[in-house]
């Protein structure tokens, strides 16, 4: 899959998991960032994505640990990360 389809379908994710029924992909930044500044998620919110993207994209995720909270940094991260774990 080309990564600017998977950042597409990242960003769609975000929105149906997250019900952000008022934005659309095109006004989540790719290269913002979700947490804190930018999108604004909290740890509540990041447990919700975890899951719809372990669920949408059936990649594993481990523990949150600083390296799987790297990857979900931004929308272009999180993407690269799910190509990989999709790659092996």
């Amino acid at each position: 899959m080309e990564i600017e389809q998977l950042k597409n379908e990242v960003k769609e994710v975000i929105i149906d998991s997250l019900n952000l029924e008022d934005l659309t992909p095109a006004d989540i930044d790719s290269d913002a960032p979700l947490f804190g500044e930018g999108l604004g998620l909290d740890s509540i919110d990041a447990l919700e994505l975890g899951i719809a993207v372990k669920n949408h994209f059936k990649i594993q995720l481990t523990e949150p640990t600083d390296d799987i909270k790297q990857h979900f940094a931004s929308v272009t991260k999180l993407a690269e990360f799910i190509k990989q774990q999709q790659e092996k």
